[in-house]
């Protein structure tokens, strides 16, 4: 089969400029291209440099992609992204990757109601809307929906209160869709990175000491990387996944089944490693 002749693999992902959007379009193109499809990516950020650097690290798989300049905090952006992947895919998405978010860094009693009502719009309306945009493209395509969430949807996360409930709202949103669009042939999961060393916490990871101490409390020992989050991500937007639907799988290392032994001050199993 020549090149031209392989069936297109449609994928849209948001926050692609950097950390765990980045690492996620380059695995999802290259499982595509495993599979013997063609990729085309639609790939958005806010930040146009950031998106330079993903299509860079595309290589040879950044063929047929194109980026899209948008701020998910503005309700219209989610529409314009909706009309640039009906154009590019000719009407067919085969996965979204709804991973764009923004940290809110305050308590909830210094917290200003701008920027509770920004991390909303953008962790979880515009995955809403963007989703909703896009239903009939992945109908069309019977494709799937992948978030990137977050432990924080579950766990308590001082001082980011907005982000938590954001995230908390998000993962239900996920379990709703897959619930209301299942019949339409959609998957719709959820991804809950850990402690993961990207753009968003590199002022922690960059550090040793504090990487070292945040990893000491983690059953593997080690802080992840966008890699780690990536590959879940192409599983569940893969054939191989093809009956999971409403889930939410944590990519944390083991840290959240380790919770209660670490608040009784247990070590975890095989000692400091």
């Amino acid at each position: 089969m020549s090149v031209s002749d392989r069936p297109n693999r449609t994928i849209l992902v948001t926050g692609a400029g950097s950390g765990i959007g980045r690492a996620a379009a380059v695995a999802l193109a290259a499982s595509a291209r495993v599979r013997g499809e063609r990729p085309r990516l639609l790939l958005v950020d806010r930040i146009e440099d950031g998106l330079s650097g993903t299509i860079e690290a595309l290589g040879e798989n950044a063929g047929a992609s194109v980026t899209l300049i948008a701020d998910l905090a503005e309700a219209d952006s989610a529409r314009a992204i909706a009309e640039a992947a009906d154009r590019h895919f000719d009407g067919r998405l085969d996965v979204l990757v709804n991973n764009a978010g923004m940290l809110a860094n305050a308590p909830l009693e210094l917290l200003e109601t701008d920027m509770w009502d920004r991390t909303f719009a953008v962790n979880a309306r515009a995955a809403w809307l963007i989703a909703r945009h896009c239903h009939p493209m992945l109908k069309a395509a019977q494709g799937c929906i992948v978030a990137t969430a977050s432990l924080s949807a579950t766990q308590p996360t001082p001082p980011h209160g907005a982000y938590s409930a954001s995230k908390a709202a998000l993962l239900m949103l996920i379990r709703q869709a897959a619930y209301e669009w299942g019949p339409d042939g959609i998957r719709c999961n959820c991804v809950s990175p850990g402690m993961i060393h990207t753009g968003m916490s590199d002022a922690v990871y960059s550090d040793p000491a504090k990487r070292a101490e945040r990893a000491r409390h983690i059953p593997l020992r080690r802080i992840g990387s966008p890699e780690d989050v990536a590959r879940v991500i192409a599983f569940l937007a893969s054939p191989e996944a093809a009956y999971v639907t409403g889930v939410d799988i944590a990519v944390d290392g083991g840290v959240a089944t380790g919770l209660m032994p670490t608040l009784r001050g247990a070590s975890v199993p095989g000692g400091e490693r």
